[in-house]
């Protein structure tokens, strides 16, 4: 089968190349990919996660094409939406049926593509922040994939919402998604948060704590600045205790939060905010727009079968 292999000497570290299909295991059902979707995280650390040759990729929809072997999870012939560690940007892929989810006939499968990371990781982590009706809750880098879910989620869940962006050509949108204020600098908001859905990280992770009242947390989702963070705690005590910083990690399982997000998308309660799209001959033009800041949202990529 065709697949896209990492290749540190290939623009963007991808290639296409001919491999041997997955071998399900027991538990695992085989998916024929119709789409995926690229992660920041996934294209930014390539290299740091995988060795020549293999099949990267998080997010893909796709139609099972072969049934778990136990019994578990979707028949042959079901829509789906599933994440897994590797190997979905090829024209197959075995995943666990616990990260699979149903994808109602009227979503298109490019848009159920941007579901299971971005989706699932700004719905736990809106969760992780505890009742958020009537409370402000910032979300920073939120012109990103999980950004924009992140402010459409906490809007539906009753949440004040204030949208942190790196410019404002970056803001397009985002009122129309729910955000109540939007920002550049975090030295626009005037007035203390009860949480934090944080996907930059560097120095404006502890810029996000001083924010926070007390009672409330910044749930550390990501590091889209790709540089380290520093809190200063001996000032953030002086500023106010019982705040917290909690490392989010998304966990496992996804598969019912992929079919209630799909459910969102079905009765346009949820706008998968896609601003790439194309075959996915143009895997290393999608990865540079998404390093570059040049995608508002997700990036998705069709997967193109000879004869089809």
């Amino acid at each position: 089968m065709r697949a896209l292999v990492y290749d540190p000497t290939q623009p963007r570290g991808l290639r296409f190349a001919d491999v041997p299909p997955p071998e399900p295991a027991p538990s695992q059902a085989l998916v024929e990919v119709h789409a995926v979707s690229l992660n920041f995280g996934e294209v930014a650390f390539l290299g740091e996660m995988r060795n020549p040759g293999d099949v990267p990729g998080w997010d893909a929809a796709g139609v099972v094409v072969r049934a778990a072997a136990d019994g578990s999870g979707p028949k042959e012939g079901t829509r789906v939406a599933s994440f897994g560690g590797s190997g979905a940007w090829a024209e197959l892929r075995a995943v666990d049926t616990s990260e699979l989810g149903v994808v109602p006939d009227a979503v298109d499968l490019g848009s159920a593509s941007t579901v299971p990371v971005a989706g699932v990781t700004a719905l736990r982590a809106l969760r992780a922040l505890g009742p958020v009706v009537g409370r402000r809750v910032l979300v920073t880098g939120a012109s990103g994939g999980v950004g924009r879910y992140a402010v459409q989620l906490a809007r539906r869940a009753g949440a004040h919402v204030v949208a942190a962006v790196g410019s404002a050509a970056r803001a397009e949108g985002l009122r129309a998604l729910g955000a109540d204020e939007i920002v550049v600098d975090l030295a626009e908001v005037r007035e203390p948060v009860f949480g934090v859905l944080e996907n930059v990280g560097g120095a404006q992770l502890a810029r996000a704590l001083s924010l926070v009242e007390r009672g409330g947390s910044v749930q550390s989702i990501g590091m889209a600045s790709r540089e380290p963070s520093t809190i200063d705690f001996e000032q953030e005590r002086r500023r106010a205790g019982n705040r917290r910083v909690e490392v989010f990690v998304v966990g496992a399982g996804f598969g019912p939060d992929i079919a209630y997000l799909a459910s969102l998308l079905e009765r346009g309660a949820l706008d998968p905010q896609i601003g790439f799209r194309g075959g996915w001959e143009r895997a290393p033009e999608a990865a540079a727009a998404l390093l570059d800041r040049r995608v508002a949202g997700k990036a998705v990529l069709e997967i193109r079968r000879e004869g089809r």
